[in-house]
C-alpha cells in the first residue's frame, strides 16, 4: 500500500465560527455536505469545533490532491465522514475524485483532532496498487 501523498492543516476555531457568525446557511451550504452539516448541529455547543475539524480535514485532502482549490474542485466534492468504527473518512466526488483516480490513490487515510481554540487533520493518499510510485 504505496504512500502516494500527505497533507495537514491547521484552523482557529474562532475563523470558522467567525464565517458562520458572518456568513450562516451560506457559509455551511457552500464548504459542508449535508452529511457533515447534520453531524456537526448534532452537538451545538461543539459545533464550531466540529466544522474546523473538517474544514482542516478538507484542506489536507487537497494537499494530498495537490491541487489546492483550483480546476474546479467543490468544497462538497471533499466529505468527511464517519466510519462504522467511528473513525472519520473521506469521500471524494466530482473533480476531486476523478484527480485522485488520476494520480492512482484509492484511499485516503485521515486523521483529526480538535480542542476548544484550534483543529487540525492529517490525510495520506495511498493506493491498492503495490506497483504504485510516489
Amino acid at each position: 500500500m504505496p504512500i502516494l501523498g500527505h497533507g495537514i492543516d491547521l484552523v482557529e476555531v474562532a475563523r470558522v465560527q467567525a464565517m458562520l457568525d458572518d456568513h450562516g446557511e451560506r457559509f455551511l451550504t457552500r464548504c459542508y455536505t449535508e452529511g457533515e452539516r447534520a453531524y456537526c448541529a448534532a452537538n451545538p455547543s461543539r459545533m464550531a469545533e466540529h466544522l474546523a475539524g473538517r474544514f482542516a480535514a478538507k484542506e489536507a485532502v487537497l494537499k494530498v490532491l495537490g491541487t489546492g482549490w483550483s480546476g474546479g474542485i467543490a468544497w462538497t466534492d471533499v466529505e468527511v465522514v464517519r466510519e462504522a468504527s467511528g473513525k472519520p473518512g473521506v469521500r471524494l466526488a466530482g473533480e476531486a475524485a476523478a484527480v485522485a483516480a488520476g494520480l492512482g490513490i484509492t484511499t485516503i487515510l485521515l486523521s483529526i483532532s480538535h480542542t476548544s481554540t484550534h483543529a487540525m487533520a492529517s490525510a495520506i493518499g495511498v493506493s491498492d496498487d503495490s506497483q504504485a510510485e510516489p
